[in-house]
């Protein structure tokens, strides 16, 4: 989905969020500077955003000096381009950030300070996936080696079972 260019509200308080442009990638993101400060990302936005290398100068530059609103974050929040019901999600597998994610149409809602949290996490996308794959393999790396252990014996005993046969039936 691409960006939006109608005002929308904030699905965490419900008040008007700004355009934020932002040069490096040329996009605008919605954020709620009147409130409590989250920012929403259109569909594939957060792609441009995500790693330490990325600029977000005229995001923080937009938020320095603000004080915003507490929210609660255990409601269901409804995204405000589609309608839908948005679900929380972690950002990684050390499941420290939860943000908001809507399922239909792509959009990721972040709390105020959460895009912070995220991008001090891991420098690239790369270190985001090496740590995924690193933990899902450790969680379930061991269960596929034992099962292929077990494989690997079944097949030995099927042959030495065999070759029990051949000897018996043809007298091989």
């Amino acid at each position: 989905m691409n960006d939006t260019i109608e005002t929308i509200n904030c699905p965490a308080c419900g008040k008007e969020m700004h355009k934020i442009f932002m040069q490096e990638s040329g996009s605008a993101l919605d954020v709620c500077l009147d409130g409590c400060g989250g920012i929403f990302f259109d569909g594939q936005e957060l792609k441009h955003f995500d790693e330490q290398a990325e600029s977000i100068e005229e995001l923080k530059q937009t938020m320095e000096g603000k004080t915003f609103e507490k929210t609660d974050e255990t409601v269901i929040r409804i995204c405000p381009v589609c309608g839908n019901n948005m679900v929380k999600n972690s950002v990684s597998v050390k499941h420290e950030i939860t943000i908001d994610e809507c399922y239909n149409c792509g959009a990721k809602f972040f709390d105020y300070g959460e895009l912070n949290k995220m991008r001090e996490q891991y420098a690239t996308e790369k270190d985001r996936q090496q740590d995924f794959l690193s933990s899902t393999y450790s969680e379930i790396g061991s269960k596929i080696d034992a099962l292929e252990l077990q494989n690997n014996m079944n097949r030995a005993k099927r042959s030495k079972f065999l070759k029990l046969l051949d000897k018996i039936f043809l007298g091989r």
